[in-house]
């Protein structure tokens, strides 16, 4: 039985994924010192494979392996659904690594030419055989990877803990990696449900008795350590600490909207505490952002980092939040196929095609408004869209925001709402025509006009949302309480 999320679960469920490869990305440049680190940290690219800036590397890059069958409904646990993963990593390690940790390289080496079914247990066996040779399989390899494991069991922490494990193994045969995994995931998936990080402590209760209290004395140094004094992060345990100590000597900031500062902001915050680690930086910070993500959502994920992120499978931001998503619905898309489909309809039958008062670069429009017949290159979706709706969009000028039209669904309703506005300001500075809009063309379309205009112009937003009402009162203008009073209290 899943559980049934509602729009802020949802929310956060999606950001599991993304925040993990936001981190990621973020880190790459860094990676054992590669680059100078100058804060803040900035997704340049480069680092040890050469990446794109915005690209994601294995920490990543494994999770879609899993994500690609946790999507499906699978039931991780199952030596059918381990089978595929374990073949994704195959796959994944023959065609599309762009880097790969030396532990998982050498399991990877001994199922060379091993397919089909047991491919699973193959790999598990030649991780434990690794172990007797080495004695040492408690790299952070699987850690970094854990993030979809979580979104297939948000109603069964029990059940999750077996996952957790049992992926854990496919690679890390070491206890200490698999409770590194159930600890992280339990964290999760309390982010997801409740929206706190208390998961992780709570998650103590799921480990074997033998190792709760060494464990306990772990999490208890991250929290009196800055990150910085878990340099050696290679292994598990030390990538935890580091990845705990930066969410959570992190200070969640106190909301001052006049001036431009968001709880949510903490995500970012931690996330540069987290490259700041140093050593194995991307997946230190990919760790953390998993937590981050599942904690303050996609809408609390910067749109400049949702923008540009992208890896291994073409994968970018709509593509990463569309495996969260399915995997939480049990391999399904909700009634109106959402995620997944190629597009959505429209709730109404008139197209909107409407110039921004105070810019003609800009279009205000709605579900039904042609990217192309509008003369645009760019599109800021305000609401869910189809995979193919903007297919004539480059891909990169496409940013979806996580903006529910409904008062009290939203939980970063103000940063998300400002970061839509500056989002088009950054593209119209790009030379970009850009379309922004949402279902209707109604309330979240003008409200992030009107912010724009107030970035724009220093006007105050309760004269940007009368210039809204009357530029879009043919047209069945209406925005509700909430995004206008955000409208007016933003600076």
């Amino acid at each position: 039985m899943r559980v049934r999320l509602n729009a802020m679960q949802g929310d956060r469920a999606a950001g599991v994924l993304l925040g993990a490869a936001c981190g990621d990305a973020l880190g790459v440049p860094y990676e054992f010192g590669s680059r100078t680190l100058e804060p803040p940290p900035r997704m340049l690219g480069g680092g040890l494979g050469d990446y794109a800036p915005g690209e994601y590397s294995d920490d990543t890059q494994m999770a879609v392996c899993i994500a690609e069958v946790a999507a499906t409904g699978a039931d991780l646990r199952e030596a059918a659904a381990l089978d595929r993963i374990a073949a994704n990593f195959v796959r994944w390690a023959a065609e599309g690594a762009t880097d790969i940790g030396i532990q998982t390289q050498q399991v990877m080496a001994l199922v060379r030419g091993h397919d089909g079914d047991g491919l699973g247990a193959a790999m598990r066996e030649a991780a434990e055989r690794l172990h007797r040779q080495t004695g040492r399989t408690a790299g952070n390899g699987s850690l970094m990877r854990t993030g979809p494991v979580v979104l297939a069991y948000l109603d069964d922490p029990h059940a999750l803990a077996e996952a957790a494990r049992a992926v854990s193994e496919l690679t890390h045969h070491d206890p200490l990696a698999g409770d590194g995994c159930v600890l992280w995931c339990e964290g999760m998936r309390r982010a997801v449900l409740d929206g706190t990080f208390d998961g992780v402590r709570d998650g103590l209760a799921l480990l074997p008795p033998q190792r709760r209290d060494q464990w306990a004395g772990w999490l208890d140094d991250a929290e009196a350590q800055p990150p910085q004094h878990f340099p050696n992060n290679g292994f598990v345990v030390t990538a935890l600490q580091a990845a705990w100590s930066s969410i959570t000597r992190t200070p969640v900031p106190a909301e001052d909207l006049a001036n431009g500062v968001f709880a949510c902001d903490h995500l970012r915050d931690s996330l540069y505490a987290a490259v700041g680690a140093g050593n194995d930086t991307d997946t230190v910070a990919a760790i953390a952002g998993a937590l981050l993500g599942a904690r303050w959502g996609v809408s609390g994920i910067p749109l400049a980092w949702q923008r540009i992120v992208h890896g291994w499978g073409d994968h970018r931001s709509a593509d990463l939040i569309r495996l969260a998503l399915l995997t939480t619905g049990g391999g399904r898309a909700d009634h109106v196929g959402w995620p997944g489909c190629d597009r959505m309809e429209s709730p109404i039958d008139r197209p909107l095609m409407a110039a921004h008062p105070d810019d003609d670069g800009v279009v205000l429009g709605n579900l039904l408004t042609d990217a192309i017949d509008s003369g645009v290159d760019a599109v800021v979706s305000l609401c869910r869209v189809g995979r193919r709706q903007f297919d004539r969009v480059p891909p990169e000028n496409q940013v979806q925001v996580w903006l529910v039209d409904q008062p009290g669904a939203n939980a970063n309703t103000a940063f998300a709402l400002d970061q839509a506005a500056r989002m088009v300001a950054a593209m119209r500075d790009e030379g970009h025509k850009v379309l922004l809009h949402c279902a209707a063309g109604q309330s979240r379309t003008p409200a992030v006009g009107a912010r724009y205009a107030t970035v724009r112009t220093g006007r105050d937003g309760t004269s940007a949302l009368a210039e809204m009402r009357k530029l879009l009162a043919e047209h069945g203008y209406g925005v509700n309480d909430e995004l206008s009073q955000v409208v007016q209290r933003l600076g």
